[in-house]
Formats: C-alpha cells, sequence, structure tokens
C-alpha cells in the first residue's frame, strides 16, 4: 500500500506534534453536495449507493475534490450490519430508515447472529479497498460502524424514534433481552471494522447517535460497557502502522472521563460540550475530535470563520485535536460555506502548533 502522503489526522489522534490542526466533516459526502445527488439519482436509491463500491467510492471522494479535507470517511450506512442480520432495511421517502422485521418476539432475538463481513457484507469491505486504491496514499481512509446500542435501537424500535419507548422498556422489563442483542451486536461491529481495517481503513470510528438519551446508570451498563468490548477486540495496528479508533457519543458531556478511559485514542464531542473544558477535564489521555454546531455553516463567512476560531481557541495550544462538527452536516448545507470553514481551520490552527505549542501557558 502506498504511504500516506498526509498523515497529519493520524498523527492528532495519536496526540503527536502536528504542524496545524487536521479537519474531516461528519457526513462530508452528502446530500449538501449537487454531485452527490447526481450520483445517488444514477444509482436509484441510498442503498443503492451503499451497496455497490463503485458508487461508494465515487461518492467518498467527491468532498475531497471540492475541499482540502484532511481524510476521506467510507461511504455507508450504520445500518448495514442489522440489514445483514436480515432485518430488511429500506429507506420510506422523507422518513427515514426502517426494518420490515423490528426486533420483537424473545425467539428472534434469540436467534439473532453476528453476519459474515467477508459474506453478508462483502460489499462493504470491497468498497473499503476500492477508495483505498482511489485515494492513492492522499489522504487517510476512516472507516466507522454504529455502536451496539444504537443499532439497537433501530433494531427494536423498527426505526427512527421521538421516545425510544420500546426497547427502553426492554432496558428495564427485559434487561436479558437486550444484553443479549447488544452482545450480538458487539460482535457484528468488531468483525466488522476488523475486516474494514484489513480491507484499507487507516482509522476507526464508532458512532453512539442514541447513547445519549439513556440515564446515568443504564449509559454505563447498556452502552459504554459494549463500547469498551470492542474497543478491547479492534485490530489497533495493521501493515506496521497503528490505527486509532474514536467513539462518539452524542450527548457525551456527562461521561466524558468514562469515555476516554475505555481505551480509545479519540473522543468525538457533539457541540453541547465546551471542548476547552473536555481537555481540561480528561487532559492528555485521548484526543478530542469536534466539535462545532453545523448549524454555524448557514451564517455569514465571518461568521463561520468567528466560531471556528473560537473552537481552535478554546482546545488551545498543542496537539490532540482533530476539527469537525459537532454531529453530521446538514443536507442544506451552502456547500460554499464548507469550503470556509476548512480553509479557515488550515489558515488560523498553525499559530497553535510547532514552536508556538511551546508557550502554551500551564
Amino acid at each position: 500500500m502506498t504511504r500516506l502522503k498526509n498523515d497529519t489526522l493520524i498523527r492528532a489522534l495519536l496526540r503527536q506534534p502536528t504542524e496545524y490542526t487536521p479537519v474531516w466533516l461528519m457526513r462530508q459526502a452528502g446530500r449538501y453536495l449537487p454531485e452527490y445527488n447526481q450520483t445517488r439519482s444514477r444509482a436509484g436509491s441510498f442503498l443503492g449507493l451503499c451497496k455497490n463500491p463503485g458508487y461508494a467510492t465515487e461518492v467518498t471522494l467527491q468532498p475531497l475534490a471540492r475541499f482540502e479535507l484532511d481524510a476521506a470517511i467510507l461511504f455507508s450506512d450504520i445500518l448495514t450490519i442489522p440489514d445483514a442480520m436480515g432485518l430488511g432495511l429500506y429507506f420510506a421517502e422523507g422518513e427515514g430508515p426502517k426494518f420490515e422485521r423490528p426486533l420483537r418476539e424473545e425467539w428472534e432475538i434469540r436467534d439473532l447472529a453476528a453476519p459474515d463481513p467477508g459474506v453478508e457484507l462483502r460489499y462493504v469491505i470491497d468498497a473499503v479497498g476500492e477508495i483505498r486504491r482511489a485515494l492513492a496514499g492522499s489522504v487517510p481512509l476512516i472507516g466507522f460502524a454504529g455502536s451496539p446500542y444504537t443499532l439497537a435501537c433501530y433494531m427494536v424500535e423498527g426505526g427512527a424514534s421521538d421516545d425510544f419507548r420500546t426497547i427502553k422498556t426492554m432496558l428495564y422489563a427485559r434487561p436479558d433481552l437486550l444484553h443479549h442483542i447488544l452482545e450480538v451486536n458487539a460482535r457484528a461491529v468488531t468483525l466488522c471494522l476488523n475486516a474494514q481495517i484489513e480491507a484499507g481503513a487507516q482509522a476507526v470510528m464508532i458512532f453512539d447517535t442514541w447513547g445519549g438519551s439513556l440515564s446515568h446508570a443504564a449509559y454505563r451498563e447498556f452502552s459504554l460497557a459494549y463500547l469498551q468490548r470492542i474497543i478491547a477486540g479492534l485490530k489497533r495496528e495493521h501493515a506496521g502502522a497503528r490505527v486509532p479508533a474514536i467513539v462518539f457519543t452524542k450527548g457525551c458531556g456527562n461521561w466524558l472521563e468514562d469515555i476516554a478511559a475505555i481505551g480509545c485514542d479519540g473522543v468525538g464531542l457533539d457541540w453541547s460540550v465546551d471542548i476547552g473544558e473536555a481537555r481540561a477535564r480528561i487532559g492528555n489521555r485521548v484526543a478530542l475530535q469536534g466539535n462545532l454546531d453545523p448549524a454555524v455553516l448557514f451564517s455569514p463567512v465571518e461568521v463561520v470563520e468567528r466560531e471556528t476560531e473560537k473552537i481552535l481557541a478554546s482546545f488551545g495550544y498543542g496537539g490532540g485535536h482533530v476539527f469537525n462538527l459537532g454531529h453530521g452536516i446538514s443536507q442544506f448545507t451552502p456547500p460554499e460555506n464548507v469550503k470556509i470553514l476548512v480553509d479557515c481551520v488550515h489558515r488560523a490552527s498553525p499559530r497553535y502548533h510547532g514552536n508556538n505549542a511551546n508557550t502554551r501557558a500551564s
């Protein structure tokens, strides 16, 4: 494999010195880009994009052609894993993802099995290999998966939910059933991420979108414990290079120290957390990723630049920061504002690195 020309993201995640703060965006390949919509139209559907490695490669590379991003992220979906378990993923127009066969009966839950990524998720692994080859060592490729609890939310509810009534009823009334789902999901996610690493992913990220909806005790038992299990089972080195792992729980402010202690290299922050305070709380144990409010990108140029610089200043001097949004980019975002953001990070961040880092106040 070609040696990385730009390894700034990897070094930042490993808390090594960098010349500037690397930047990539959650959902950077998506509906805000007209070229993405054209490719999606050719593919026929969102799942048509995900399940065709050629199309997945095409849309993964599109934002890199427009913006000087420091990483590519595999174009796929967290729900490909439960789809491969036979739950029947489909996307209803204007309604988001749904499952034809949500987990409601005990026998269905007991029969659940982790899919073989080399068979049922072959298209995901093939896409990783194809994207890695197409990148030709320009920037690192990030692989990803959903967290066991977030996947379980969709698998039990049958789709998105406002109150998570069905899964929370299971959590409190039949925790044994939910733990069984989570154990299978943790095994499936570990297998899938390791297969992505073997196929060429140079960093991996776990999206725990709904962990923040849990109570304090329930988060530790039903989300964090399984995140820790995955981290413990990941390949942390491949082809002689370290493979960093990032964990992102939306609404994670209460549990920053706990997440930092599970063995991951980076912790993703949503926009409700002050990144400077987060750094003060967890020190240099992990890198921090984030955490601009995606709504800022609807603002005038000077506001985008001002808010971007605030995040950089709040994190302060030294390495260990990957600039990102606090959640996925909105489909209504003007692409020109994304360029403003990316260029601002590259222009404004060097002052916090190199020799300047030595002047950081203790």
